[in-house]
């Protein structure tokens, strides 16, 4: 159809389904538009079509379709991680419609064109070729950003088309697997005729040859780079689409793009040129029936290569409120579209033209990639190339030889080797020490005011080096490319050799004499040369001494946007020394060796503080720090803390840092990300994103949905499921917990429930029957006298059918309405009463006359009355438990000797958004103790049920440890941020502070109240130490203080006398007698435990890492069990419910003449 100016049209934008196929329906979005032209859809595929498009299968490489389009950079392109956005709107603004006349203005100087009323603009920003996002390869980084702006006026319409100046990052896509190149035209589609239907015009804009879709960004038929203007006229036909008369670039723009005027010196030797990867281009193919009409822009003039990259040319536009779609100001030179670029420890910033990232303190680098100040460095790579030695004409090969590096930045010194070299190679391989030596120039040691290497660049950067060894002339040439820092924190990079090497025999010494090097530094290169001098001893003890010239280029890309930043010195000069090389021909292995330093070229009197000597003993994973004179410091590195022996967890510290569907292992000084099953790395080499591939993630098992006992998972298609629990269980489909029908009142309410995993029983109470569900009271002894009486005089004729009547004289009891005799009995036909027991017996002396009534008392007793069972407190069964505290609960898990009944574990106390660090238990009362931070408070509450009691909230910052006296009924805690050690009675009254002072991070506390003896661990990490008091603080004295970590459990075993603690830091748990200090080891090569408990021969314990209680036999120092909750997150304090309180004194047999028994019980009566 034609329409003429401000039609309404209805725009639709269609993302092609292109993770699950055929069965994802297309999202459609509309907006309401005026336009000249007809537009029906805008497709991630880069093109926008006249009338609704086909499936992607009838028009990716198979140019020219069937249906209308302006392809703006057509291929199988792929926005489905997130990265990748198609942005379209409608834009009236003067600002925007001044620049979209000046376009076509420029592009058609000879037509009188006016401004457009408004246009149309349609961003395809950071879209990956389909099949690349996530690979990981460095594809995946490959991102193209182009737009399109449709402008009407009252007499044509217009098609600007505008490309990035810096260039396409990708020329084609797979499609079928083939590799297909982009396309950039206009199509007419299929044209109907009288007789018959033939292939309408399709405007190529791009030709079959890579140079075409290179030649987008720079050149132009508009005047300006990159920018190309059509008018496709009054009608949808594309039959006459003029393109823009102006392929020259003005003066100005091809003089910025020249050589700079200063250049820096060129060196002798061939540099190495980037380019873009190829990729073959391949003919379209169309149907027999249908020929294309093609036509073609005319040519245009060549700009000057080696262009400094520009910014794209973008029109920006604003958000508009008004419109329902994801339109927002866009510019993509700006830290919101790039922060992901930038390392992990680096801050990006904003400036005028651009954004550019920059390390954070304690980390250094190009802002792209940084390390920690201080911290070793490693690299690894390969090893390629042919390398003749000598004077043989057949060369050695070289295939994916390893290559590994290790630097320790605070002192500059660097090791390399490289594996599997065969001994015809290895000996002459000898004098090439800077191989591998360039890690050593990137992490040099550096001086006062000059930076290494990668405090430089970064990690990403080209290496050609060419060798020329003296007197043959051989000659070698070394190219590496450096890419950057892996996940795993190595820099990696691969090396490429070819040329040949004098021959050195095997078995041969060599030995590099200190040499110096200048490197001359300019933007985005960096040159350098020097003399070495080597000498060889043979093996029969000859010595040569031979030379050779050392050529180097390094090629990088810097921050453009940055010019306030400081670079370094025009020239710089390496010093390497303590050079050692070694061939062993018995593992195939080159090493090499070195000392490094970077500074001036001058002859100045050399630094002498440690720090720039690298003679100052700081640990390798440290910083050194210079001082006044010869003073310094050592400051460990990012990750390292104390001396470096510990390091953050940073797993732990920070539990989402690897994102979701990760695991994150801990590293020294570092962590690593790996994706579970079904996922990979997206672009940012940490987040975790669902695999393209469909996946029956059901059938294969790599769901995660709870157990199959639990849950059931679902196969939606693609690689979705969805999970749901069983019936009985509760929860999302991954998490489901048990319903306790029991506190829904299922079963009739004179029956027991009992709850079972996924289900219950109803059990008809004693005295009834039934199925539980319906119960019946069963007849008591007074209703079945009763009926007997009644029934005997019931006669057989007609009306015993109804109620049965006694016989006229007889004594029929009274019934309560419980079925239980009334205490007061008559007989009215003898009119006397007496008074009844509870068997209905008469009591003597009781009966009385006509008239007279006794007063006879209830002999019934009532039922007692108590608190109900709250329904976040589930009452626990006789016998001892496990209770163990984790996050906002504490759960219980029944012991069956020493064994855990893990199927009948379930949760005691749900207490919401708390934090349950520590858990005792009082055997007398039978009630559960616990402190939450979070509070921060201490509270109880019965095992049998009831509310929950506070007990301490005032004066609390950081509770983590609890113990009970259940003698002296006396209720002791630590407060790791107050540093202090406090009791009270149990009820919180009459509280004082035992110890306030040499306490650092007191955590466990346990009591002895057969001895009347205190015991606590104060993990601080600078001198850990357990100690022991008497309960009134008096005779305090450091237990332990040797070979001890972090020790965060503590328990007292009663029976045998024995304080055992568990260990974070050696990872152990030991016991010794505190009376005769006899210390041994139960086991080790634990992993985290945080908290401990004493029941028999077995020590129980809780551990972080594990997410497990696990269960130790003393006895045989062996592991035997572990138990993990459903709900798996950090487990903290735990201890036991034994059935009895220890043997020795109770509560009721305490002997006040016990000393620390009655000076306590002063102490707290005065305080």
């Amino acid at each position: 159809m034609f329409l003429w100016s401000f039609c309404s049209v209805e725009l639709l934008l269609r993302h092609e389904p292109k993770l699950f196929g055929a069965s994802v329906s297309d999202r459609v979005e509309t907006l309401r538009l005026h336009f000249m032209v007809t537009v029906d859809g805008i497709n991630t595929n880069g093109f926008v079509a006249v009338v609704e498009p086909p499936g992607e299968r009838e028009y990716l490489g198979k140019m020219p379709a069937g249906f209308r389009m302006i392809a703006a950079l057509l291929g199988d392109l792929d926005n489905s991680d997130g990265r990748g956005k198609v942005f379209f709107r409608q834009e009236s603004s003067p600002d925007v419609l001044r620049r979209a006349h000046e376009h076509i203005k420029k592009a058609f100087p000879r037509d009188d064109s006016v401004e457009p009323p408004s246009v149309l603009i349609i961003t395809w920003a950071n879209m990956a070729a389909q099949g690349t996002s996530g690979r990981g390869d460095g594809l995946d980084a490959k991102r193209n950003t182009f737009q399109l702006v449709l402008a009407s006026t009252d007499l044509s319409s217009y098609a600007i088309l505008l490309y990035p100046r810096g260039g396409l990052q990708f020329l084609s896509t797979s499609v079928d697997g083939e590799s297909k190149l982009l396309e950039a035209g206009f199509n007419e589609g299929l044209v109907k005729g009288w007789f018959r239907t033939t292939q309408g015009t399709y405007f190529r804009i791009t030709t079959d040859e890579e140079t075409s879709i290179k030649e987008l960004t720079e050149k132009t038929n508009s005047g300006q780079r990159g920018v190309w203007v059509y008018e496709i006229g009054t009608s949808w036909l594309f039959a006459g689409i003029t393109p823009g008369m102006v392929s020259s670039l003005p003066e100005e723009e091809k003089t910025a793009t020249r050589y700079p005027i200063s250049e820096p010196p060129q060196p002798r030797y061939t540099v190495p040129e980037l380019t873009e990867p190829r990729y073959s281009p391949v003919q379209p193919s169309y149907p027999d029936s249908v020929q294309p009409r093609y036509t073609n822009p005319d040519p245009v003039q060549p700009v000057p290569p080696y262009s400094q990259p520009q910014h794209p040319q973008i029109v920006v536009v604003d958000e508009d409120e008004d419109l329902n779609v994801n339109v927002f100001a866009y510019n993509l030179e700006t830290c919101a579209h790039n922060r992901h670029k930038c390392s992990a420890f680096a801050d990006c910033r904003d400036y005028s033209n651009g954004y550019c990232c920059h390390c954070r303190p304690g980390f250094y680098g190009n802002g792209k990639d940084c390390v920690a100040e201080g911290k070793p460095q490693r690299m690894n790579g390969k090893v390629n190339g042919r390398v003749f030695v000598g004077n043989s004409p057949s060369p050695i090969e070289l295939s994916n030889n390893d290559l590994h590096s290790y630097v320790v930045a605070n002192d500059g010194r660097a090791y390399v080797a490289i594996s599997n070299i065969p001994n015809s190679v290895g000996p002459s391989l000898q004098p090439l020490s800077s191989l591998g030596g360039v890690i050593g120039w990137a992490f040099a040691l550096e001086q006062p005011g000059y930076q290494n290497g990668f405090s430089l660049i970064g990690g990403v950067f080209s290496r050609q080096a060419e060798v020329i060894f003296q007197p043959g002339n051989e000659r070698l040439s070394i190219k590496q490319e450096f890419k950057g820092i892996d996940e795993h924190d190595h820099l990696v990079v691969s090396t490429e050799l070819d040329g040949r090497l004098p021959a050195i025999p095997l078995g041969s010494s060599v030995q590099i004499n200190p040499y110096k090097e200048i490197y001359q530094y300019d933007r985005n290169l960096i040159t350098s040369s020097s003399n070495r001098d080597y000498t060889i001893t043979s093996p029969d003890g000859t010595v040569q001494t031979r030379s050779y010239q050392w050529r180097q280029t390094i090629t990088f890309q810097s921050c453009p946007h940055n010019e306030a930043t400081g670079v370094a010195p025009s020239t710089q000069q390496l010093s390497v020394d303590q050079i050692f090389v070694m061939f062993d021909a018995d593992n195939h292995l080159i090493r090499y060796a070195m000392s490094n330093k970077i500074g001036s070229v001058h002859s100045i009197l050399p630094e002498q503080n440690p720090c720039f000597t690298g003679r100052h003993g700081c640990d390798i994973n440290a910083m050194c720090r210079p001082g006044e004179g010869l003073q310094f410091t050592c400051e460990c590195a990012a990750g390292f803390t104390g001396d470096g022996r510990y390091y953050i967890d940073e797993c732990r510290e920070n539990p989402r840092v690897c994102g979701s569907n990760a695991v994150c292992t801990n590293l020294p000084g570092t962590f690593r990300c790996e994706c579970l099953n079904g996922f990979v790395f997206a672009s940012d080499g940490r987040t975790c994103i669902e695999e393209n591939r469909p996946v029956d993630h059901c059938q294969r098992g790599s769901h995660d949905c709870d157990a199959p006992e639990r849950a059931l998972c679902s196969y939606t298609g693609g690689s979705a499921y969805v999970c749901s629990c069983l019936p009985g269980y509760e929860g999302d489909g991954r998490v489901c917990r048990d319903i306790d029908e029991c506190q829904q009142d299922r079963c009739h309410r004179d029956a027991f429930c009992s709850n079972t995993q996924g289900s219950y029983t109803c059990q008809c109470r004693p005295g009834f029957n039934g199925d539980g569900f319906q119960c019946k009271r069963e007849k008591t002894q007074c209703e079945r006298q009763r009926e007997s009486a009644q029934a005997s005089g019931s006669g057989s004729g007609f009306f015993s059918f109804f109620r049965p009547r006694p016989a006229v004289g007889q004594y029929v009891p009274q019934c309560d309405e419980h079925g239980a005799y009334e205490p007061t009995q008559c007989h009215a036909s003898i009119g006397q009463c007496w008074c009844v027991d509870a068997n209905g017996q008469e009591i003597p002396n009781t009966r009385t006359g006509s008239g007279n009534t006794p007063l006879c008392e209830s002999v019934v007793t009532p039922p007692p009355v108590g608190p109900t069972p709250r329904p976040d407190v589930h009452p626990v069964t006789p016998g001892t438990h496990l209770l163990f505290a984790q996050s906002g609960k504490i759960e219980h898990v029944p012991l069956d000797g020493y064994k855990m009944k893990k199927e009948e574990a379930k949760p005691l106390l749900h207490i919401p958004d708390r934090v349950v660090i520590a858990v005792a238990y009082d055997c007398v009362e039978k009630m559960v103790y616990w402190t939450d931070i979070t509070g921060p408070a201490i509270s109880k509450a019965s095992l049998s049920g009831g509310d929950i009691i506070p007990v301490v909230t005032k004066e609390l910052q950081s509770p983590e440890g609890i113990a009970i006296d259940h003698v002296s009924r006396l209720l002791f805690w630590t407060d790791s941020m107050r540093d202090t050690i406090e009791v009270s009675k149990l009820d919180g009254s009459q509280r004082r502070v035992l110890f306030d002072t040499d306490l650092v991070n007191p955590r466990p506390i346990v009591t002895n109240p057969a001895y009347g003896r205190l015991f606590w661990a104060d993990w601080n990490r600078d001198g850990p130490k357990i100690e022991m008091s008497n309960m009134d603080g008096t005779e305090r004295t450091v237990l332990v203080k040797d070979d001890l970590g972090l020790p965060n459990g503590l328990t007292f075993d009663p029976d045998n006398q024995q304080l055992c603690w568990a260990d974070a830091g050696t990872r152990k748990v030991e016991c010794m007698d505190p009376h005769r200090q006899l210390r041994r080891q139960i086991v080790d090569g634990i992993q985290y435990p945080f908290s401990l408990v004493s029941f028999g021969k077995n020590l129980y314990y809780t551990d972080w890492r594990r997410e497990a209680v696990v269960a130790v036999d003393r006895l045989s120092e062996k592991e035997m069990e572990e138990f993990l909750p459903q709900k798996r997150s950090r487990l903290y304090g735990i201890t036991t419910t034994p059935s009895q309180c220890p043997q020795g004194m109770t509560g009721s047999s305490i002997n006040v003449t016990c000393p620390h028994l009655s000076l306590l019980s002063v102490i707290l009566r005065s305080t």
